[in-house]
């Protein structure tokens, strides 16, 4: 495929090489004021990324995957925190929640997908390491949202998704406490979020619940553990290996 070189200054060394791709969306009013921000090297919080797609299905080149990109920040995955030092980021256009969030053209999902085939190539990335910002950090981020095609990805070889309909089971959501909100926890915890079991439904709880649903159930984003957001819980928990 081909790129556009636009180098970011804003990269350091990994340890090694990656094993992960991070997904976001830009977050910004244009995909030129976004690309500009993740070339700044002067701004007091440096931030870059590998790549970034724009709307129209251009892809530009910012950091070479070899180096470590400042896209993750602070984040969690299975007991992992030091996410930019494994993790590929690609920085997807769309204005986002604060600007009018909007869905993603065809376009521009056929170079993403075109993109990961490309990186993957080279590493060994396993499905299971295909995240959204918002996986790794769902206290603070929202991207790449339910509007991103998720299961497209999936048809097309890259992560996983469940179209799994609801389980029976009661409802459970804030305040609800016993057995069903610890296996719940457990379930999400072993799927890769910091979400230590504690039988208590309480904010953490559904802010992680609030991240799966964007990413895996993004019909209905609530919070809330309903049975069908249970029921692809279990579906990914048996795709994934180990």
């Amino acid at each position: 495929m081909e790129l556009i070189p636009a180098p970011s200054p804003n990269y350091d060394q990994r340890p090694g090489p990656p094993n992960m791709i991070i997904l976001h969306y830009t977050g910004m009013e244009t995909g030129e004021a976004a690309l500009a921000r993740l070339r700044d090297g002067e701004h007091e919080r440096k931030v870059s990324a590998h790549y970034m797609v724009e709307e129209d299905g251009r892809v530009f080149s910012l950091v070479a995957e070899e180096r470590r990109a400042w896209h993750a920040g602070v984040s969690f995955w299975k007991g992992e925190t030091n996410l930019n030092a494994v993790s590929v980021g690609i920085e997807i256009v769309n204005p986002g929640h604060e600007f009018g969030y909007r869905p993603f053209p065809n376009a521009q999902i056929d170079a993403v997908i075109e993109l990961m085939t490309d990186i993957r190539s080279r590493w060994e990335i396993p499905d299971e390491r295909i995240l959204g910002h918002s996986d790794v950090a769902p206290a603070r981020k929202t991207d790449p949202g339910e509007l991103f095609p998720w299961k497209r990805l999936a048809d097309a070889g890259h992560g996983y998704f469940s179209d799994m309909p609801a389980a029976p089971g009661a409802r459970l959501s804030l305040g609800d406490e016993g057995p069903g909100v610890f296996l719940l926890q457990a379930g999400l915890t072993r799927l890769g979020y910091d979400l230590p079991p504690s039988g208590q439904y309480d904010e953490e709880t559904a802010t992680v619940v609030t991240a799966f649903q964007r990413h895996w159930r993004p019909d209905l984003v609530d919070g809330a553990a309903d049975g069908e957001t249970r029921a692809r819980l279990m579906a990914l928990l048996r795709m994934i290996p180990g």
